[in-house]
């Protein structure tokens, strides 16, 4: 009790005083976090689309890939992005292993499958008459697609607030690539690791509180707007 006690005191410590170290590692994990889930909402959301409405030879390979992707390991993720950047790596030449853009890759590929996985399942949910329904009254595949989006956006929201919670938390990927390096590359979970390793439980408690208050605070302003959208259903419906 005295640890958890001493490790909120710690936290409310950090916040208050504004610790420049713990303010920029908090920055820093919603900058690379926030990158990767921005890249893996156009790449996942292109990709749920494509399997969920076209038909094309190797379509249950790929969604089957997709939901195998969704339970994929950081560390394996992490090794096989580290791999690939490692100086004799086919992506050596670019010099980012050990750096920030190398975390956002890995967690580019750990969110991808997760929101591209959901899409798929928002998108297969919906009325099938919909689509029909949008050609049938002069829309553009564009349009027709962009309707769809509108419609599945609830669900969606849930896969974005998923692929964040998932990729922000997570550690064993990030510290692979991104080296935990004190000022440039390290988070908050890499953070939490180094400070339990070193028998610094109150600052690993307090940044794990953060981490955790950083979370929930990203899932709440999206759960708003996506209950938002469901409270404005019923206005439409009696427009």
């Amino acid at each position: 009790m005295d640890l958890i006690y001493l490790g909120f005191k710690q936290a409310f410590i950090m916040i208050f005083k504004g610790d420049r170290l713990v303010f920029e590692i908090a920055l820093r994990s919603l900058i690379v976090s926030g990158t990767a889930v921005a890249i893996s909402m156009i790449i996942g959301i292109s990709l749920g689309l494509t399997i969920a409405l076209a038909r094309f030879p190797g379509r249950r390979v790929l969604l089957s890939l997709v939901n195998t992707g969704m339970g994929l390991p950081p560390t394996a993720v992490g090794l096989f992005v580290a791999l690939l950047l490692a100086r004799r790596g086919l992506f050596g030449f670019a010099e980012l292993l050990y750096t920030k853009q190398a975390m956002i890759v890995a967690q580019t590929v750990i969110a991808t499958p997760i929101v591209a996985g959901l899409t798929v399942a928002a998108v297969q949910n919906l009325n099938p008459k919909l689509r029909l329904q949008s050609l049938a009254l002069g829309a553009t595949r564009a349009q027709m697609l962009w309707t769809l989006i509108k419609e599945a956006k609830l669900p969606m929201l849930a896969a974005v607030m998923a692929g964040f919670g998932g990729v922000i938390s997570e550690v064993g990927a990030v510290m692979m690539v991104g080296g935990n390096v004190t000022g440039d590359t390290q988070v908050l979970t890499t953070a939490v690791v180094e400070y339990v390793g070193k028998g610094n439980f109150p600052v690993a408690i307090a940044l794990s509180l953060i981490l955790l208050t950083l979370i929930f605070l990203v899932n709440f302003v999206l759960t708003q707007v996506q209950q938002r959208e469901t409270s404005s259903w019923p206005k439409r419906i009696s427009k």
